[in-house]
């Protein structure tokens, strides 16, 4: 039997984030990462960096398939981006969120508190997903 995929397409929010700035807000983006077993992760796509804000709404959607009863862990990670390259390892992590793809389409609407690391939060920073709509792409 072949899989139900369908495409969807994430629009993200966050709230009070923290700030590592001096001087002015941070400069947020929010990266969307799959888990491809064990520890390892692939990063799906990137928001839009918004500058100079602490409770941003981007408008780049986070697109990926979504595979019906399967298993999709997944990683919201959100940074501040300070500098013109696409390596986050020298950008301040602001807080991510780990959930699956299920959660996201059984709620709709997802808010959850943004972790530095697990168990400790990052500030009162929240992180809201939403998806629109499902399409369904047909087997060939």
């Amino acid at each position: 039997m072949a899989d139900c995929v369908s495409k969807v397409e994430l629009t993200v929010c966050c709230s009070d984030l923290l700030d590592k700035d001096v001087g002015s807000k941070s400069d947020p983006v929010c990266v969307l990462l799959q888990s491809t077993g064990g520890d390892k992760w692939v990063e799906l796509g990137r928001t839009e960096r918004v500058k100079n804000c602490s409770s941003p709404a981007f408008s780049q959607r986070l697109r990926l398939d979504y595979h019906f009863e399967a298993v999709q862990n997944l990683k919201l990670q959100v940074y501040d981006i300070d500098n013109a390259t696409s390596d986050l390892g020298d950008d301040d992590f602001l807080g991510g969120v780990e959930l699956t793809l299920g959660q996201i389409v059984a709620s709709k609407t997802l808010t959850r508190p943004l972790q530095l690391k697990k168990g400790k939060p990052a500030g009162k920073g929240s992180i809201t997903v939403r998806l629109p709509a499902l399409r369904p792409t047909l087997p060939l």
